[in-house]
């Protein structure tokens, strides 16, 4: 995968780390291009490999977000009530799971390595307007105005992007052990991908919330620049330049 850098992005990702009276939001928003490096065709040959798909076969994800019953543990989720029948099983092929694979492999370098991770820790979203809504809920809920003022900016540029309408959503939701954010401390989090196969482009949404007395690290997403300076500085899509992740 190849990070496609976009000085936007870079504006925002710096307003999105956020501190409240007893929580810290920590936000960052990637592009990138679905073009194979050196390292991606390998681990395309590994998950490919390890459980004998071609690269247009069918896995089973789990079910959307938008299915599940709300519990106060990220964990623990029902898929069908009572007489309700559950979710039918959406499916991802494998070439597609592979790019939400790299994507999290390149973001989360070199911290996390996400080689092993399965289909049904992956789900496909029901709407563009109810990933937007849940991103939106959980953010405002702990940033309150903070959060309000740049929702509009947030979702115009990812547009701009990716071209939302034109997009599949994908979540990952991994268990415990698996997830980056499930240290202590970490109250909640979202990794949203949002990808456009005429473009072979993803765009990552991934964030967390942390309560202020629990350790974190440095999350690199730190700028001098302000916003509101970052983001009216001249956008020219010739001058954008792409770098290897890895």
């Amino acid at each position: 995968m190849k990070l496609l850098e976009n000085s936007k992005f870079e504006a925002i990702n710096s307003a999105l780390c956020i501190e409240t009276g007893d929580c810290k939001i920590e936000g960052r928003i990637e592009s990138y291009s679905c073009k194979m490096a050196g390292n991606d065709k390998r681990l395309f040959k590994m998950i490919s490999s390890e459980g004998g798909h071609a690269p247009n076969d069918l896995q089973a994800l789990s079910p959307p977000e938008s299915a599940m019953s709300l519990s106060p543990n990220k964990y623990s989720r029902s898929f069908s009530d009572g007489d309700n029948e559950g979710h039918l099983c959406d499916t991802i092929s494998t070439k597609t799971l592979f790019y939400l694979v790299s994507t999290l492999n390149a973001s989360f370098n070199p911290d996390y390595d996400f080689s092993h991770a399965k289909s049904e820790e992956f789900s496909k979203e029901s709407s563009i307007q109810w990933s937007m809504n849940s991103a939106d809920s959980q953010m405002a809920a702990t940033a309150g105005e903070q959060y309000n003022v740049l929702r509009s900016q947030i979702w115009s540029v990812i547009d701009e992007e990716i071209s939302l309408t034109d997009c599949d959503i994908y979540s990952y939701n991994p268990d415990l052990a698996s997830d980056p954010y499930g240290e202590e401390g970490c109250i909640w989090s979202f990794n949203y991908f949002f990808y456009n196969k005429k473009m072979k482009r993803i765009v990552f949404f991934t964030c967390r919330a942390t309560s202020v007395s629990a350790p974190y690290g440095d999350s690199g997403l730190g700028t001098d620049l302000s916003l509101e300076d970052s983001l009216d500085m001249d956008y020219d899509e010739d001058d954008r330049t792409v770098q290897y992740a890895y």
